[in-house]
């Protein structure tokens, strides 16, 4: 395989458990299953549905705006802004917030691929595996 540009304009997944503007740009249906980098906008009052990557760390660069990470798992919610970078280990139940006042603009993912989030939703076959 060679190297290969993407464009977040040109998603080719779109995923509302996220965001309503939640675009997949390098996930297991561009062939990238260890490195996933998802473009997403939560609008003011939006926030993730809560979820957990049972076999993935979460890598989420905050762009733009200011919420708060809920960790459900810990029970704990901590503040971010724009520049912070949430790390979500692996297995914690967790959800982005922009509640406050202004949208969030983010970068990043799951790596690996969250393959059994991906099946659960339909973006990918129930029969994919991760390649060796």
């Amino acid at each position: 395989m060679a190297i290969r540009i993407f464009h977040r304009d040109h998603p080719t997944l779109m995923l509302d458990l996220i965001s309503k503007d939640a675009r997949f740009v390098v996930w297991p249906g561009t062939g990238a299953w260890h490195a996933n980098m998802n473009y997403v906008r939560l609008e003011p009052g939006e926030a993730n549905k809560p979820h957990i990557h049972r076999l993935s760390e979460d890598s989420i660069f905050i762009l733009e705006g200011e919420g708060t990470i809920h960790d459900y798992t810990n029970g704990i919610a901590v503040p971010f802004h724009a520049g912070c970078v949430v790390h979500v280990p692996v297995g914690v139940k967790h959800a982005v917030a922009a509640d406050r006042g202004v949208e969030v603009v983010s970068v990043g993912g799951p790596a690996p691929a969250d393959v059994p989030l991906l099946k659960a939703v339909g973006a990918i076959p129930a029969d994919a595996e991760l390649p060796e």
